[in-house]
């Protein structure tokens, strides 16, 4: 089966396309955010919150501007460190959608949302969205005919530190054919694409301490991890002392004989929200031994082969 043409994605995500140009041409929102705005409602719909696209284009304009005011509330929420208030900040979107929504709701699934986004905006949003935001970004798209010297279009507000970078290939007229080399790769086409992201190990990964003069072996860490949220939870568990370094501080970068640490790499970012549930941190005990866990950050942890 051959990729999509130009043509066929934008005759399939015609509806998405006709919501986005309202957002930048005709309501004059930034088109970073507008590319964070359907990301995210993308993400809510593959969440199983119904079809909110085409019920919100059936609306007038001032209640679509309504909907795209919670849709940034909705992923700025997912830019804290803080859980959200119990106050209701989207009704209009809990009123929408086919089952109970909130932004605490959200939170408690943050690193699922935050990778379902980052795949919108990279896989869908980057391909369908590239025309429209030559027209609005015309200084940016500077790029030669030689299909091969075209240069991305530099869109404001990217990389973001959350969602990280996009990559929108402009369009090219080449005689009487649109030319976009960036389009679903096979087998991933538009007619069997699957919207469920595949997050990287690092996005289902877990840091996790134990205290001091009481040793937590692999075994335990699994045994908790499983015994609380499935026999396949648990995809690699990195410690220490798996390094086979028999010195006197056995591979331990804070010098301790003892393993205080651990990177967790679970089967699925939904699977580290579970373990989470939204808090910063998460304590458990096993065998008598407290054990803590949080998401686990490379720039800060200390590294684990």
């Amino acid at each position: 089966m051959p990729p999509p043409t130009t043509e066929q994605l934008h005759t399939f995500y015609a509806q998405d396309r006709k919501l986005f140009s309202k957002l930048v041409l005709q309501f004059s929102r930034t088109p970073a955010e507008s590319l964070l705005v359907m990301a995210t409602w993308l993400w809510l719909e593959d969440f199983g919150f119904g079809n909110i696209i085409s019920t919100i284009l059936a609306f007038t304009d001032p209640v679509i501007v309504a909907f795209a005011n919670e849709a940034v509330l909705c992923f700025q929420c997912l830019d804290s460190s803080d859980f959200p208030d119990d106050i209701n900040r989207i009704p209009l979107t809990e009123e929408l959608t086919t089952k109970k929504i909130s932004l605490q709701i959200i939170y408690k699934h943050r690193f699922s949302a935050i990778t379902g986004i980052k795949n919108f905006l990279t896989t869908i949003c980057s391909r369908i969205f590239s025309d429209i935001l030559q027209r609005v970004l015309p200084s940016s798209s500077s790029y030669s005919f030689i299909p091969k010297l075209r240069h991305p279009l530099i869109i404001p507000g990217f990389p973001h530190p959350t969602f990280g970078s996009i990559n929108v290939m402009p369009d090219v007229v080449v005689g009487d054919d649109l030319f976009n080399n960036n389009l679903f790769p096979f087998p991933y086409g538009l007619w069997g694409w699957n919207a469920n992201c595949i997050a990287t190990d690092k996005e289902r990964t877990l840091f996790i301490t134990f205290s001091h003069g009481f040793p937590v072996s692999q075994a335990e860490v699994k045994g908790l991890f499983t015994k609380n949220y499935g026999d396949d939870c648990v995809e690699g568990i990195y410690m220490e002392e798996d390094k086979g370094n028999t010195s006197s501080t056995n591979g331990n970068c804070n010098g301790q004989k003892q393993s205080l640490f651990a990177r967790l790499v679970l089967d699925s970012v939904a699977t580290v929200d579970r373990v989470l549930e939204g808090n910063k941190l998460k304590k458990f005990r096993t065998n008598g031994k407290h054990i803590w866990a949080r998401k686990f950050n490379e720039k800060r942890d200390c590294p684990l082969k």
